[in-house]
């Protein structure tokens, strides 16, 4: 039988970044004891005033057919959010919804980016960039994010790798996995690279509710000269903890809404009215729950960085905003993967490699900031252990990194 060639496209960049969570779980519901610390799930459950509006709109009947721009409650509600946020006006035109910012990034990528074009977008990058890139036919083009440069996007880098095929630029705002926040002037001078060479700047911006003490959140939506080339997405899972309504939108110019349209309307009509309903309800005023997430996940980093550069040779990179922290194995002697690997097959304690989310982080690992204090602790105190039985890389036969990739994939 004959396939899509975005099938071949697609075929490593889906699951297969995610295998050693998935051990993980598989390990969990065997009975095994393991701090999980992988994934971007919030510490809190969505609260209840969100899901009684959701239950309500559904008891109202608010269950039938949507329409391709999304419910018109919803985008009036977000209309005025920007609007106030930028101090300029934003209309419910300049507003699509959908199912999550997953589904905003592929129809927005699709919107934008075709077979031959390249799209920048720093490395390392959210797991699913790529696949969204490549599945629009474009090539992903790799913008290193440096360590000295708190990883965030270099303008100088950015321009360097700029052809006559570039067609955007694909940012994060706060960052996932770095929790970098760009400054004011990053965006500045990465706007004036878009301006030059006539590029899109698609935002991800769903942490933005999610931002530490000392750092600023600035949209580049805030620049009216680039209003028409910029392309926002966002949503309530992190913000609002709830992930599974799969409830986000994007924002751009009327004009480039518009276009989209069509493509919205063959896709899936919107999201649902009722979790629509909800959303509103949401994003009507701050979050009351993102102030608690954002105490607690700084702390935790901060107690990572404090514990492990203090009790063992693994050196943390402390994020300004979202839901996790990079560290750096390298001191062990085994890549990020190798080192995941043995880490959870040997001390029950689950991170994600640095390489899922690109080459800049072969010796770097993500560690969620996620998990309750208590459980967080427990994981430092493994990874402290483990790491000091592998101070020297050659210290015992766990270490050795074919084994280690053997068993995690079960073979």
């Amino acid at each position: 039988m004959k396939y899509a060639a975005v099938t071949q496209r697609l075929a490593t960049l889906g699951s297969e970044k995610w295998v050693i969570h998935d051990r993980a779980r598989q390990l969990i519901a065997s009975g095994k004891d393991v701090v999980e610390l992988t994934i971007g799930e919030p510490d809190v459950a969505t609260p209840d005033y969100l899901i009684e509006t959701a239950s309500a709109a559904m008891q109202q009947g608010r269950t039938a057919y949507s329409n391709g721009r999304g419910e018109d409650n919803l985008r009036e509600v977000l209309a005025e959010r920007y609007s106030q946020r930028l101090k300029r006006t934003i209309t419910d035109q300049q507003i699509l919804c959908f199912p999550g910012t997953q589904t905003a990034l592929y129809a927005v990528m699709q919107g934008i980016a075709e077979s031959g074009d390249e799209v920048l977008v720093g490395d390392p990058m959210y797991a699913t960039y790529e696949g969204v890139i490549a599945s629009s036919g474009a090539t992903t083009v790799p913008v290193p994010l440096r360590p000295e440069n708190d990883f965030r996007l270099s303008a100088a880098d950015l321009e360097a790798r700029v052809t006559e095929k570039t067609t955007a630029i694909l940012m994060n705002t706060p960052h996932n996995p770095t929790g970098a926040v760009l400054t004011a002037q990053d965006i500045e001078d990465i706007a004036e690279v878009a301006v030059k060479h006539d590029l899109w700047l698609l935002v991800d911006e769903v942490y933005e509710e999610l931002v530490f003490s000392d750092a600023i959140f600035v949209s580049p939506l805030v620049s009216e000269a680039i209003a028409e080339r910029v392309i926002v997405v966002s949503s309530i899972s992190k913000s609002h903890a709830a992930p599974g309504f799969r409830s986000g939108w994007c924002v751009g110019s009327e004009e480039f809404c518009g276009r989209l349209l069509p493509l919205s309307e063959t896709m899936l009509f919107g999201n649902q009215p009722f979790i629509a309903d909800m959303t509103a309800q949401a994003v009507s005023a701050p979050s009351p729950i993102a102030e608690g997430m954002v105490a607690r996940f700084e702390a935790r980093a901060h107690l990572l960085a404090e514990r492990l550069h203090a009790e063992s040779n693994l050196k943390v990179s402390l994020p300004k905003a979202g839901m996790f922290a990079l560290v750096d194995v390298s001191a062990t002697g085994m890549s990020g993967y190798d080192y995941a690997v043995d880490l959870l097959e040997n001390a029950g304690v689950a991170v994600m490699p640095g390489s899922a989310f690109g080459e800049t982080l072969v010796d770097w690992v993500r560690v969620a900031l996620t998990t309750e204090d208590d459980l967080f602790v427990e994981g430092c105190d493994r990874m402290i252990k483990h790491a000091n039985c592998h101070a020297n890389p050659h210290a015992s036969s766990s270490s050795n990194p074919t084994s280690s990739t053997n068993t995690i994939n079960g073979e």
